[in-house]
This record gives C-alpha cells, sequence and structure tokens, in this order.
C-alpha cells in the first residue's frame, strides 16, 4: 500500500477562513489516521493578490488549532522548498515538458483582444470561451504557421500556455466523497497553465507539485471540482498516475433568524445597508435601511421567506432589496458574514493592512482551541455513535473520509458557543486561571481568591471571560441595584432584620459552611422564611439575584468586606 500523503495548500492572499481550517483538520486527521504524513505548502504564485503577513498568519492560526504540518516553509522537509515562489525551476523544465506534447500550445492573444472578442460575443448574446471552438481562430500556435509563430517568439512577443482540451471526450472522473460521474471536455475551456510573466497558474503548478511531493489525496473544497476534469487530464499529459480526490461540500450561512434579535437589529441592518448601497447607490441610504429591517423585524415569523419572494406590486428598491437579501442570508458563509452578524469566522484576530480594519477571530474571542477545532470538525462528518465531545487525537482514530458528508453544513453560532461551554466545563481550574491572568482583564485578587471564583463560577461560563463578566460583583462592590430585584427583595423590615444580620456575624468563623449555618439560626430565632433573608443578603451583595450560593460568596467576600456590603445596601434603601 502506498504511503498517505496529503497537503494543504493555501494562497497568502488572506486569512484563513472557516473553511480552510476544516480542509487543513481534515487533511491533517486524514493522514494521522493512515500513518501518513501532511505536508503544508504556500501557493503564492498569485503576486496581484499576496498579503503581507499573511503566510505568517496561516501557520500561526494552524499551530494555535493544534494542526502541525510534518513537513512545511519554516519545517523543512525532502521535497523542499514548500513556496512556489522559491520553485520556478521546477516549474520551468515541466512547462518545456508540456510544450512537447499534443496537450498544450502558446497563446499571443493579449487581454485588449480577448476583451474585444468577448464584447462581439455579447453584442450577439452569447458567451465567448476560449476553448476547442475558438482556439483555431485566435492568435495562437495551433492557428498560426510556425513561421508566424517564430516571427512572434523572435520580437519576443508576450504569451501564455495554455492546455489543449480533447474534442468531445467523456472522463470518467471518481471521487470519494461524491462517487463516479463523467464530464464531455466539450464543455470544458482551455485553461491558462503558464501566464505571460512565466510562472504557471494553480491548475499546473498544484499538479506538478502534488506529483514531485508524492501526494497520494488531494482533498479540497467543493469550489475545485469542476477543474477535476483538466487537473486529471494534466496527469495524462505529464504521464503521471493522479492521486485520489476529495471534495469538500460548502459551509453554509447559519439560519439568519438564530442570529438576529432586538438588541442587534440595527446594527445588523446598518452593516447590510452599507454593503446594499454600495452596489446600488441609485437608492437612499435611509430608504434601503427601513425597507432592511422591516423585513428583519420578521425574520423570527414563519413567513419571513416568503416575503422574500417575487410580487408583481413590489417597487423597483423594494424588489432590489428583496433580491441582495435572498442572496446575503443564504448560500456559502463568507468572510463577511462575521463582520455583519457578529461571530468570527477567521480562526485568530486579522488586521487587514491595506485599511487597518480588524476582523474577530477566534482565540481573540475567547474560543478554547480545542473547541474550536471539535466544532469544526463536525461541519460536514459524522463521528460513530454520534458522538459530539472528542480530542484531537479521538478524531483521527474515527476519521473517515467516507463518512464525510455530500451536502453543506450550515453554520451555528449557537452550537459554536455550546462547544466552548463544554470545554470550559473539562478545563481544569488552573488553566483557566492562567487563561484570565494572562487576558486584558485587571484582576486586583490574590490567586487563591481566584481560583475559588473559578470553581465558583465556571459552571456557567461559555468563555473564560465570563467568569469575571459574571462574577463581577466579586471584584466590585454593586453601586446600584437591580430595580426588579428590590421591589420583590426588600421591604420595610428588610434594613432591621438585615442590620440585625450583621450583628451577628461580626465574631462569625467566616467559612461557607459556618455562614450557611449562622443564616439559617438566624432565620429561625427570627420566624423568617429563609427568602426573607437570603433574598436582601444577596441583592445587598451582588446588586442582583444572581450568582452561586450565598455563603460561598460571603466567605470569598470576607467579613470586613461582607459588612460593608450589607451597611451599603441598609443605607440605600433608607
Amino acid at each position: 500500500m502506498e504511503k498517505v500523503r496529503v497537503r494543504f495548500a493555501p494562497s497568502p492572499t488572506g486569512p484563513l477562513h472557516l473553511g480552510g481550517v476544516r480542509t487543513a483538520l481534515y487533511d491533517y486527521l486524514f493522514a494521522k489516521n493512515q500513518g501518513g504524513e501532511f505536508v503544508l505548502r504556500i501557493e503564492d504564485t498569485d503576486t496581484a493578490r499576496y498579503v503581507e503577513g499573511a503566510e505568517d498568519y496561516i501557520e500561526e492560526a494552524l499551530e494555535w488549532c493544534g494542526i502541525i504540518a510534518d513537513e512545511s516553509p519554516k519545517k523543512g522537509g525532502k521535497f523542499a522548498p514548500y513556496r512556489q515562489s522559491e520553485r520556478r525551476d521546477i516549474y520551468d523544465r515541466y512547462t518545456e515538458q508540456i510544450l512537447k506534447t499534443d496537450y498544450a500550445y502558446i497563446a499571443f492573444d493579449t487581454a485588449e483582444e480577448l476583451d474585444a472578442i468577448r464584447a462581439e460575443y455579447e453584442a450577439k448574446g452569447d458567451v465567448f470561451s476560449y476553448d476547442n471552438k475558438t482556439r483555431n481562430r485566435l492568435r495562437n500556435s495551433l492557428a498560426l504557421s510556425e513561421e508566424e509563430v517564430q516571427k512572434l517568439l523572435d520580437q519576443k512577443t508576450p504569451y501564455v500556455v495554455r492546455f489543449r482540451m480533447p474534442v468531445d471526450r467523456t472522463l470518467g472522473l471518481v471521487d470519494i466523497i461524491r462517487g463516479n460521474f463523467s464530464v464531455n471536455t466539450d464543455t470544458l475551456d482551455d485553461k491558462v497553465l503558464v501566464k505571460n510573466d512565466g510562472m504557471p497558474t494553480y491548475h499546473f503548478a498544484n499538479i506538478i507539485d502534488d506529483h514531485e511531493m508524492e501526494i497520494s489525496h488531494v482533498i479540497r473544497g467543493e469550489e475545485w471540482l469542476p477543474s477535476l476534469g483538466l487537473h486529471t487530464l494534466l496527469y495524462e499529459a505529464m504521464g503521471w498516475e493522479a492521486p485520489q480526490f476529495a471534495h469538500l461540500s460548502l459551509i453554509l450561512k447559519p439560519d439568519v433568524s438564530t442570529l438576529i434579535n432586538k438588541e442587534n437589529i440595527d446594527s445588523i441592518t446598518k452593516s447590510f445597508t452599507e454593503e446594499f448601497v454600495a452596489k446600488n447607490s441609485q437608492f437612499s441610504f435611509d430608504d434601503s435601511a427601513a425597507i432592511i429591517k422591516s423585513f428583519f423585524s420578521e425574520v423570527k415569523s414563519p413567513r419571513f421567506k416568503s416575503m422574500l419572494g417575487e410580487n408583481e406590486k413590489d417597487n423597483e428598491i423594494t424588489a432590489s432589496v428583496k433580491q441582495f437579501l435572498k442572496k446575503g442570508i443564504s448560500g456559502k458563509l463568507s468572510k463577511r458574514d462575521g463582520d455583519k452578524f457578529g461571530f468570527p469566522v477567521f480562526p485568530l484576530n486579522f488586521t487587514d493592512p491595506a485599511t487597518g480594519n480588524v476582523s474577530k477571530g477566534y482565540r481573540e474571542s475567547g474560543y478554547l482551541p480545542e473547541a474550536f477545532i471539535n466544532m469544526v470538525a463536525l461541519l460536514g462528518w459524522s463521528p460513530a455513535d454520534d458522538k459530539e465531545i472528542l480530542s484531537l487525537d479521538e478524531m483521527a482514530k474515527e476519521f473517515d473520509l467516507n463518512k464525510v458528508h455530500k451536502a453543506g453544513a450550515r453554520f451555528s453560532k449557537e452550537k459554536a458557543e455550546w462547544f466552548n461551554h463544554q470545554y470550559i466545563q473539562k478545563t481544569s481550574d488552573e488553566e483557566l486561571l492562567n487563561i484570565l491572568k494572562n487576558s486584558d482583564l485587571s484582576l486586583h485578587i490574590s490567586d487563591e481568591k481566584l481560583m475559588k471564583i473559578i470553581h465558583l463560577m465556571k459552571e456557567r461560563a461559555t468563555f473564560p471571560k465570563d467568569i469575571y463578566e459574571n462574577g463581577k460583583f466579586f471584584f466590585e462592590a454593586p453601586t446600584s441595584y437591580d430595580e426588579k430585584a428590590s421591589k420583590k427583595a426588600w421591604n420595610d423590615e428588610t434594613s432591621t432584620i438585615l442590620g440585625e444580620l450583621a450583628t451577628n456575624l461580626e465574631g462569625a468563623d467566616f467559612t461557607a459552611e459556618n455562614l450557611k449555618q449562622i443564616v439559617h439560626d438566624f432565620a429561625e430565632n427570627k420566624g423568617l422564611g429563609m427568602g426573607k433573608v437570603m433574598m436582601p443578603l444577596r441583592l445587598a451583595l451582588v446588586g442582583e439575584l444572581k450568582g452561586p450560593d450565598v455563603p460561598d460568596i460571603m466567605e470569598l467576600l470576607g467579613k470586613e468586606e461582607t459588612t460593608v456590603r450589607i451597611n451599603n445596601a441598609i443605607n440605600n434603601f433608607k
């Protein structure tokens, strides 16, 4: 059996998207499951779209996720270099090789010439394609004489290398996830293999690199499925055995009804309106925003989707908004969705070097890497027995490409948060202590007390910061008291009751167990129900009727602070 070797080959044209992380993860899991090797290769031939710092971002993101490559630009390996920009001599050699076959030719058409031809076709209602039906009428080595070609070469005329797609051939293609299917070559165009600067396009470079690096399986997104016919023929043209292919389904946008609420409807409306008006400048911002908000106000209604249907009574702006919203709330999860709906789509924060805009990452949003990876893994793959919580090692033992779903996987913000909550519960108090101490929170408290707070509060926490946010009363005395809670917990007798309780606490041993007994005995001696004492006491200590058991709060606050807070509440309600 051949050695399993897989590669993740991102382009450094921006941050690593959730879909890219999933592809890298499935590559990694498959390699580990099969006792194989996982390669990170950087495909940086698209110099026009290159983003400074993107390669470092990709490597840091994968490292945070625990997806560690066996070979990479930094780590090296026997098939180095692992950046396409450093492999030019290899590509030049294979360019010469393919031009000696009947599968490639050189084309001298300029961009202006091709634009003019496209315009002619469009004027007639047709679409131009550089393919086996048009190539013999264009400026290339198939249509020109040898003398004309040589003359253009002697004149240093720029040219590209194109693939010569066979005529009327049915290709039988195989995909591990999608099974067998076929495509006729007459539906495929003659793709550019080498640009006029001598650098190969993705199609040619990745075929060469996969062959050179002995890649056995290519796992990639379904957007590359239409290229499978071309890639299969390229292997044939070069006389190489093709790897096995697996094309992953799309990650879909979340259900919009779960994202919009009273608190965020205005900000989401604003984001959508800005994008809509940028594309439809004939409409005013205010008019557009009013229509968009009217639809979002009904987002939880069963009739929301039907409201976006076509209606002959719609005016121009309403019809345009409907079309825009239908596209904006369905389909593939995009990089813009996170900014619009308030959830991350990148593993780490990313600062756009061109604009300075920062897109939030999962790490900086408080997600644990184990929770993030667990969530990503289940976006399209089902482990045995419907298990949901798995470590990276457990995933690797179970992973099977044959169990990856064909249908798109819908992202859920709620499910992502659920995973993080589960992992917060699994994380030791000591680890959470380190996370909180290394955060940007102002925690002026001893490690010993912080550990006790963590122990009390983590059950309610989805993110590490929730331990602080939900337990803020441990760090700051309340300066106001919840109005609804005050009406429920405080009456004319309460100040007297709490004043007497404070006196009883003066000589007390301030442990939770002892304090619980003291409060119980006090209420019993006064003939009061526990609620008559505990509710106002909680209000005095916390400012609201929330938090862990009151004796636990008192122990952590200590006698002096507990007494101060009781007296503050008494004075407040005088």
